[in-house]
């Protein structure tokens, strides 16, 4: 008789977590990490602990996802006051660095371009010997955190890092995942280990690989699990119902969701910002799953660092299957715009950083970092990069969230791109103000009409025309808007008719139609081949 042979569900979801926290890009790096965990972390648990009924009862109208509110239950309110006990004693050293952060911007204020050597001596204890006090162009004081040096010290909590384990079946709709703390309880099971750990390639590799049960039982052995479910019930004797099929064509181009691409051609795959979610029910017709991904991703192209475009949920998931990942480059030690390539390579990839316009070449093909203005608040983040692709003698333009703020930028690029067959952008028009992204990282209160001016604003009608009258593209497709009810976990977001976001929308693709341009509002899966 055959040796069963057991797959990871597909509708089995990862949650990775740092102190019962969902990570995000902003809670790897040691110093941001530490800013958020100490400027909203703890502050939305204290106010949790405090007035539970009302987090509880803002958590279940619909339209507050995405809110600033704790979405536990009322039985888990010692757990979470036990989480604030926790971080407070046990991570106190990250409360002493949003002090040294406050108490060296305070310094630096008082700077007024002269000489800073005598300065070192007044840097705090908690980031003595992790930053570099340097002056702009305009001397104006600041300083650049020595981040490589910071990862292999005690600030990264890789001790607390953990993997939550769920199952669609059971979890129809995943609550936000950005303001409450994730606890094991009857539909998950918490594993205690860290992210670089070589157990997720083998785990994520199950889903079209499968393993013995005595494989899979040798997986979790010796682990710290949390959790009333069962481990079986992650797994199944039956194989995923759709695979990957071989690219026939010169080229195929994917849409995976949200601001995802898969391209691909019968000798290379390369993946643009994927956040793949897992299946159920309600999605199985309309998602590209992690099964019928190839067996190999040569590239991941990565455009900036926000958490729906630097996925690492998704990113995990595709570690033990892809060879390198691309990156923007990055200013280097600024709290706002944290190293990705850093990040990454801590968490077990091969991450190469790209300047603006270098390219790397694909036999007669080529990938090009292409300059990304706008979506960041106006603030001093170089980690962003949009890409540009000849494959198949093809031109394919994944602009994510860019804005043509300057199009005399575009009408350069255009000189060394050409015309495009395939322009794809984000007009998520609409964006939050900046304290809701880098809120905790602030050791003053941002004014209010600063906050509301400074949004994470991508194209709107006017901006995105622009980029189709220089590109003069075949095909315009709009993404990123994050439109599919299965991204609302992470997103957030939910739209109607009356939308500022859908009316830009319907307004460019009104003027591709005058323009002999196909275009398309991009929703579940699509599929091109050339």
């Amino acid at each position: 008789m055959p040796t069963e042979r057991l797959y990871l569900k597909e509708d089995v979801y990862l949650e990775p977590l740092l102190h019962n926290w969902y990570v995000w890009p902003y809670l790897i790096p040691p110093v941001s990490c530490a800013m958020n965990f100490t400027g909203r972390n703890v502050r939305l648990m204290k106010s949790f602990v405090s007035n539970h009924l009302l987090h509880i009862a803002a958590s279940q109208d619909p339209s507050l996802t995405g809110g600033d509110f704790v979405n536990c239950s009322e039985n888990q309110v010692d757990e979470v006051r036990a989480l604030i006990n926790e971080i407070e004693t046990t991570y106190a050293d990250y409360f002493e660095v949003r002090k040294a952060v406050t108490q060296l911007n305070n310094l630096l204020e008082q700077e007024s371009g002269m000489g800073m050597e005598a300065l070192y001596a007044s840097i705090p204890q908690a980031l003595r010997g992790y930053v570099e006090l340097v002056y702009d162009m305009n001397h104006h004081a600041s300083f650049r955190l020595i981040e490589g040096l910071l990862y292999s010290g005690s600030l990264y909590k890789e001790a607390g890092q953990s993997i939550l384990l769920g199952s669609l079946s059971r979890v129809k709709n995943r609550p936000f995942v950005l303001s409450s703390p994730r606890f094991s309880d009857a539909n998950h099971i918490e594993v205690k280990l860290p992210f670089a750990d070589p157990l997720l390639d083998t785990l994520f590799s199950l889903r079209t690989r499968p393993a013995t049960r005595s494989d899979v039982e040798a997986l979790f052995l010796d682990k710290q699990i949390k959790g009333s479910m069962e481990i079986s019930d992650l797994f199944t004797t039956m194989p995923p119902r759709r695979v990957h099929q071989p690219v026939t064509d010169s080229l195929r181009v994917r849409y995976l969701g949200h601001a995802g691409l898969l391209l691909e051609t019968r000798e290379l795959a390369i993946l643009v910002d994927p956040v793949i979610p897992c299946l159920d029910d309600d999605n199985r017709d309309k998602i590209l799953s992690f099964a019928e991904l190839p067996d190999v991703i040569d590239y991941i192209c990565l455009t900036h660092t926000h958490m729906d475009h630097v996925c690492i949920e998704t990113l995990l998931q595709l570690r033990y299957k892809t060879k390198r990942v691309l990156v923007p480059k990055n200013n280097g030690g600024s709290i706002v715009d944290p190293s990705i390539k850093l990040m990454l390579q801590k968490l077990g990839f091969d991450a190469y950083e790209f300047e603006d316009f270098e390219e790397v070449k694909l036999g007669a093909g080529k990938i090009k970092a292409i300059p990304f203005l706008g979506e960041h608040a106006d603030l001093h983040i170089r980690s962003k990069t949009a890409w540009y692709f000849e494959l198949g003698g093809k031109k394919v333009f994944a602009g994510a969230d860019s804005s043509s703020l300057d199009e005399h930028l575009y009408e350069r690029v255009h000189e060394n791109t050409g015309d495009l067959d395939m322009l794809f952008i984000g007009m998520e028009c609409v964006g939050a103000p900046m304290s809701w992204l880098y809120g905790a990282l602030f050791t003053k209160p941002v004014p209010r009409a600063v906050n509301e001016s400074r949004r994470f604003n991508g194209s709107d009608f006017v901006s995105a025309q622009k980029l189709v009258r220089i590109f003069k593209p075949k095909s315009v497709y709009i993404y990123a808007l994050g439109m599919e009810p299965w991204f609302k976990y992470f997103m957030g977001v939910e739209y109607t008719e009356d939308s500022r976001q859908i009316h830009e929308s319907n307004l460019l693709m009104n003027q591709c139609a005058l323009l002999d341009i196909q275009s398309e509002q991009l929703f579940s899966r699509r599929e091109w081949r050339f």
